[in-house]
């Protein structure tokens, strides 16, 4: 009758083409942190797939959504509830965390929420339920909700469905979500991609909250360093917090356009470098490009 041992899975790399193509703006959005308790993330080995994965990825939202002003909210049961608040919910799952130490409500420390942000207290699968979220959403004028979190196919699905049917528009982040299996993850995006929302990767999400780079403009480039210092260069360039992506992560999932293409290109030119706008698309990683901007500047070279 309890939530069952959940055995490792890898995260899902790739998700199911959704109806709608909606714009994920940042002005619109909003970020929803369903249930990202240690009750609830006890049931993995949480040193296993697919939690170390979510836990980084739920990080990077939360960091985006704080820099950008997009307002964050999380969702979590409290520790104490009587049988009638937990109604029906006892009948499928038993007491739940209700009989467990109350450091098991917390939400993990790696998410855990800062000032401003929003703790719903969560009574049924839906976020919006017995909340004031769908208030607080038309108070600040948001209308598009990313969710992620666990459990993918339970409550994630139901704040995504209850959303669609108040008209937010659910952005399903399919690799910041975890779940029972990965059968269970595949169908939860498959049902939103299919008749809720959009689903979409951490990367794309990211990219697509970034502010553009206004035509012309880009943040001033130096010859890197080290590829430390280029990959800090290259996060500042994306506007994207620090470790959104890695060395070897393609740049194009994570918003590289010809515009900051072109900024490299320049910064190459006048540090003498015989690289040009074909080479340097070439190039997907941060690796590739350190690996390319560290030749020999043609001045210096044989």
């Amino acid at each position: 009758m309890t939530i069952p041992r959940i055995a490792p899975y890898v995260m899902p790399a790739q998700w199911p083409a959704s109806r709608v193509q909606w714009p994920l703006q940042a002005h619109r959005a909003a970020l929803l942190v369903h249930d990202m308790q240690a009750y609830f993330l006890d049931f993995y080995d949480t040193a296993q797939a697919p939690v170390p994965t979510l836990l980084a990825h739920v990080r990077q939202l939360i960091d985006q959504a704080h820099a950008l002003g997009i307002p964050v909210f999380f969702s979590a049961q409290p520790h104490q509830q009587s049988p009638e608040q937990r109604g029906l919910l006892q009948a499928m799952w038993g007491p739940g965390l209700t009989t467990h130490a109350p450091e098991v409500a917390q939400i993990h420390p790696a998410v855990a929420p800062a000032p401003g942000d929003v703790v719903l207290t969560k009574w049924r699968y839906s976020a919006f339920q017995r909340s004031d979220l769908a208030e607080r959403l038309d108070a600040l004028d948001r209308d598009q909700l990313l969710v992620c979190g666990v459990y993918a196919h339970i409550g994630c699905l139901m704040s995504a469905a209850e959303a669609f049917m108040k008209d937010i528009q659910p952005f399903f982040v399919a690799d910041a979500l975890a779940d029972f299996s990965a059968q269970e993850h595949a169908q939860a995006l498959d049902y939103v991609a299919q008749r809720c929302g959009r689903v979409l990767g951490t990367a794309q999400a990211l990219a697509e909250l970034a502010p553009a780079v206004p035509e012309g403009e880009a943040p001033a480039l130096r010859p890197p360093a080290s590829l430390a210092d280029w990959m800090t260069q290259l996060h500042r360039l994306l506007q994207l917090p620090e470790g959104s992506f890695t060395a070897d992560d393609a740049l194009t999932d994570w918003g590289l356009d010809s515009i900051r293409l072109m900024a490299i290109v320049e910064m190459a030119r006048q540090s003498g470098l015989s690289l040009g706008f074909p080479e340097l698309a070439q190039a997907a990683s941060a690796r590739d490009q350190w690996q390319r901007l560290s030749a020999k500047p043609m001045s210096q070279a044989a």
